[in-house]
Parts: C-alpha cells; structure tokens; sequence
C-alpha cells in the first residue's frame, strides 16, 4: 500500500508538472486528481486482455479514464466547491466547462507517454528490493520498453 501510495503522488506531482509546463498554473488538488488517472491507468496494463492489447486500444481507454476522473473532479473542485481551477466553457463539445474535446484529442497522445512511465515508474519501486538485496542471486525482471517504442507502437497500431 504504501508504494501504491508513493506512485501516486509520483504520478500526481507529474501531472502538476504537465499542467504547469501547458498553462503555467496548476492547483494543489491536481496532485489527488494526477495521482488518480496515473494509478487508473496503470491499473489497465495489470490486466492481462489489456496489457496484451494494441498501445492505440490502451491509450483511448485511458483518455477516456482521465476524461472520466477530470469531469468528476472538476464537478467537485469547480462547480461545487467554486476553487474555478479550469473552465473549458469557451472550447468546442464542453461538457458542462470541465472537459472538452480538444484536451481529449491530446490525452490520447499524451497516453503513450502515461503508459510508460507509469510501468517505469512501478518496474523502478518493485524492483528495488531486488536491486539492493544482497543475498538475492536473482536479477531484476527486465526494465519496460522505451517511450520511442510505445510511440512507434502507438502509431503503427501494434
């Protein structure tokens, strides 16, 4: 529980950064919310139907997962608690201003990227008990494939 937790504010300080990096702002409770798609998401590949799947079918899911998250949180965080963190009221096919098409368009391309750093990210904590054991003669499993990779999968539909 308590490396599912340190992902998930790994993950979550990620989207903070994305966010900053994007629109030069963020807001604390995009920490829970980050944190939140990047454990969803890397919930998809724990599965073995998914994780054998085409990249493309796993980045649409997880657009849609982050879609999901950000329009529930942003129910909450803007229109209930009023904190106006982001309001997408301008933008073409919103959905009640906290989700819209165009952010959906680039979480699916963002998704290849989600995808491998949340299995690096997991490879790197589970694996740490291998790595510095001593008396363990057993190597670490093999490190997850390179974001170059995902995307030449992603794109190529494999």
């Amino acid at each position: 529980m308590k490396r599912i937790m340190l992902l998930w504010l790994i993950l979550g300080a990620v989207y903070l950064t994305i966010e900053i990096l994007w629109r030069g702002k963020t807001h604390v409770s995009m920490l829970i919310v980050g944190g939140l798609c990047g454990i969803l998401i890397g919930a998809i590949n724990q599965i073995p139907f998914f994780y054998k799947s085409p990249i493309i079918i796993q980045a649409v899911i997880g657009a849609f997962i982050v879609l999901i998250i950000e329009f529930s949180s942003g129910c909450i965080i803007n229109l209930w608690l009023g904190l106006d963190v982001w309001d997408y009221t301008g933008q073409f096919g919103n959905i009640m201003g906290q989700v819209c098409v165009q952010y959906g368009v680039l979480w699916l391309f963002l998704m290849p990227f989600a995808i491998w750093l949340e299995d690096t990210a997991r490879w790197l904590m589970f694996s740490w008990d291998t790595l510095m054991s001593r008396s363990s003669v057993r190597k670490p499993d093999i490190p997850p494939y390179t974001v170059f990779n995902i995307y030449k999968e992603f794109f190529t539909f494999k």
